[in-house]
C-alpha cells in the first residue's frame, strides 16, 4: 500500500474513531504517526484540521452575502440584500450556503475527497457545512443528497454528497433521505456548457424516487461545489413539484465569479 494511502487510513481511524480509544493510546498514535492537515498531509497538532498554511489559503464565506445565492459582497450593505445575479435571474431554490470558495485549500479539498478516495474527509468537512449552514437546518430540516448515476457510482464507489450529508445531518442532528431522489440519465460535465446545453443536458435527468415522500418537508440539498447551480436548479423543481415545502441548498464550496 502507498505511504499516503496508509496515513490516509490511519487519518480516518482517527477522525472515526469512538470514546473507547483511551487518551493515552490515542497519544501514542500521534507521537508514532502524527496527524496530518487535511488538505496538504503536512502534520498538524489537532486531529481532523488544517496546517497554519492550508487554513490561510481557505477563503471561508461569511457575511455580507447575497441571502438568496450566498455569494459575498465585498462591502457590507446592509442586510437581507439580494445580489443583481438573485434579482436578474432567481434560482428554485430559496437560499444557498458555502462554507468557502472553491480556490486554494477548499478547491484541494474536494479534490482529495472526490478522486483520491478522502472519504475520510467527508466527517469533518460536513461539520463545517452544518456549521456553516446552521440557519438552513431547522428541526424539520430533511437533507437530501444530490444523486450520482448508477455508473458513475460504480466507478467512484461512493457519492461524496451522500458522505457530506450524513455528516451535517450528524453534526445538526437532522433527518437525511440519501436515497430520496435518482439520476436515471447520465450526463456530461456542464464545465463549458452555455445555459441552454445545461437544461438540455439535464433534462430527464432525475426522478423522486418511488416512495419517497417529500410533501410538506423543509428540504436542504447537498452537494459539494455548487458551479452554475443548473442541476439544484433542476432538483429544486423537481422537489417542489413534489409537494416540498421550502428548497436551500448547502454545499461545502461555492465558485465565485468576482465579476
Amino acid at each position: 500500500m502507498p505511504l499516503d494511502a496508509f496515513l490516509a487510513r490511519v487519518n480516518a481511524s482517527r477522525t472515526t474513531a469512538g470514546p473507547w480509544i483511551s487518551r493515552a493510546g490515542r497519544a501514542a498514535l500521534n507521537f508514532a504517526l502524527p496527524p496530518q492537515c487535511l488538505a496538504c498531509s503536512a502534520p498538524v497538532t489537532e486531529i481532523g484540521g488544517l496546517c497554519v498554511a492550508c487554513w490561510s489559503a481557505l477563503k471561508l464565506i461569511e457575511r455580507p452575502y447575497c441571502e438568496r445565492l450566498g455569494t459575498p459582497f465585498p462591502a457590507d450593505f446592509g442586510p437581507g440584500l439580494l445580489s443583481p445575479a438573485a434579482i436578474a435571474r432567481p434560482p428554485a431554490y430559496d437560499r444557498a450556503r458555502a462554507v468557502a470558495r472553491f480556490d486554494g485549500a477548499a478547491r484541494d479539498l474536494v479534490h482529495r475527497l472526490k478522486y483520491a478516495d478522502g472519504v475520510h474527509l467527508a466527517r469533518p468537512l460536513g461539520a463545517m457545512m452544518a456549521r456553516a449552514g446552521h440557519e438552513l437546518l431547522a428541526p424539520d430540516a430533511l437533507l437530501v443528497p444530490v444523486p450520482l448515476h448508477r455508473r458513475r457510482l460504480w466507478g467512484r464507489r461512493f457519492n461524496q454528497a451522500a458522505l457530506l450529508a450524513q455528516a451535517a445531518a450528524r453534526t445538526a442532528r437532522a433527518a437525511i433521505a440519501p436515497e430520496a431522489l435518482e439520476r436515471i440519465k447520465s450526463t456530461r460535465p456542464q464545465v463549458g456548457l452555455t445555459a441552454a446545453q445545461r437544461a438540455d443536458n439535464l433534462a430527464g435527468a432525475f426522478r423522486v424516487s418511488p416512495g419517497a415522500f417529500l410533501k410538506g418537508r423543509q428540504v436542504v440539498l447537498v452537494d459539494d461545489v455548487l458551479t452554475t447551480g443548473a442541476t439544484v436548479d433542476r432538483l429544486a423543481r423537481l422537489v417542489r413539484r413534489a409537494g416540498a415545502a421550502s428548497v436551500d441548498v448547502l454545499v461545502f464550496a461555492l465558485v465565485v465569479n468576482d465579476a
